[in-house]
């Protein structure tokens, strides 16, 4: 009983594996080739493969010399299918062992890969492989490799094609030469995904207006570039109205901004790059950084009263107390916006409104350990740091004192 539940959990795991590699790419076996050559004694003959679908990024290939009588076995095709994706088989001859013909004549041949037509007729004309990408030099009966575009000088041309040159060594009778070539496609470059285009749509993604308001906006593009690719081959993108994928940009950007914890950081990030900003008395530009959160509708009653005391201290006085009103409807007990607003008031001379909400909260705490009267005291000294001076700080204080 535990060996048949063990044999089903084996076979489980087998198929489970197989349709996981699967989801990656696939063997495409419609172009496939599959060429039965007769080379003449000491000739040299070239063989141009099938095109390569867009997405290919490996190859296999399978040579066999057969005798006059002999026949294939099996296809380079039927024995793939039992090979889910090309790890099966490791680079170069020792790892395709295995895919090997079981079957070859006595005859031998040397051949070579080119990565172009014009260098595959050179060789053709004079037998040098000096430009060849892969070079078999001595004479084989059988012969099988893997070739990917990450290692392979032959795939890295993307010429959409190979070119295999067989020379003869038999100096009397023909040779029999069957050449089979299976291309491996990626699943996401099979829809014209490349690595350029798609840096191409990261690069513009960071170009724009929510990209440019985060610290870091990799995820963010990322998930906008996931979300054009299984929407769109790269094809069906590239014949879009501007102005369409002006708006797949802004309608991908949305979603990918709402349904993350992107927003909430992107926000959090503003609100300290404007915190450090007016520490630093660059209170324009912190302005500008809190603007953005309260335009986006994303404000807190906080982010009103940072805005306002910045304000202030760029002496603007009737903005400073527009906004801090506008916080005081978010949260009516935040006593710093009422400090603010009454320094908005008292700078912006009308003392006897500032008067009022100095002395209704005059006994109480702005923080946990911070009293009302302190904060005024704290905030007088900055004023004057920053050059904003009036002779009403002297009538605030006495007026705390009574």
């Amino acid at each position: 009983m535990h060996k048949k539940n063990f044999i089903v959990l084996f076979l489980l795991l087998i198929t489970a594996n197989t349709v996981f590699s699967q989801k990656d790419g696939y063997w495409d076996k419609t172009r496939a080739t599959t060429e039965e050559i007769s080379v003449s004694a000491r000739d040299r003959i070239i063989i141009k493969t099938q095109d390569f679908p867009e997405g290919t990024t490996e190859v296999v290939y399978r040579i066999t010399l057969l005798d006059k009588n002999q026949q294939m076995a099996g296809s380079l095709v039927s024995v793939l299918k039992a090979i889910p994706d090309p790890t099966g088989i490791s680079q170069g001859s020792a790892g395709a062992v295995f895919i090997l013909s079981k079957i070859s004549g006595d005859d031998k041949c040397k051949y070579a890969v080119f990565s172009s037509a014009e260098l595959a007729v050179k060789y053709k004309e004079n037998g040098k492989t000096d430009d060849a990408c892969l070079v078999q030099d001595t004479p084989v009966s059988k012969d099988a490799k893997r070739l990917s575009t990450e290692k392979s000088a032959c795939m890295q041309s993307n010429s959409g094609n190979l070119w295999f040159g067989f020379e003869s060594k038999n100096w009397i009778m023909n040779q029999k030469i069957i050449l089979e070539v299976v291309p491996w496609v990626d699943n996401k470059l099979s829809r014209g995904w490349t690595i350029e285009n798609r840096k191409a749509i990261i690069d513009q993604c960071k170009t724009s207006n929510l990209a440019q308001k985060m610290t870091n906006s990799d995820d963010f593009c990322v998930c906008i570039l996931d979300k054009i690719q299984s929407k769109y081959t790269f094809k069906e993108f590239q014949k879009l109205l501007a102005v369409e994928r002006a708006k797949a940009f802004k309608d991908f950007g949305n979603s990918c901004f709402g349904e993350s914890s992107l927003s909430k950081s992107v926000y959090d990030d503003l609100r300290k790059q404007a915190a450090v900003l007016a520490k630093q008395a660059k209170q324009g530009e912190a302005i500008v950084k809190l603007t953005t959160i309260i335009n986006d509708g994303k404000a807190t009653s906080l982010d009103y009263n940072s805005i306002g005391s910045s304000y202030v201290l760029t002496k603007q006085y009737g903005k400073a107390i527009k906004f801090l009103k506008e916080g005081e409807k978010l949260d009516d007990t935040e006593l710093l916006i009422k400090l603010n607003l009454a320094h908005a008031y008292l700078l912006n001379d009308n003392y006897a409104s500032a008067k009022a909400i100095y002395k209704k909260y005059q006994s109480q705490n702005v923080t946990d350990s911070l009293s009302w009267t302190q904060k005024i005291k704290q905030d007088f000294a900055a004023f004057k740091k920053a050059g904003i001076v009036s002779n009403n700080f002297e009538r605030v204080l006495k007026l705390m004192d009574k």
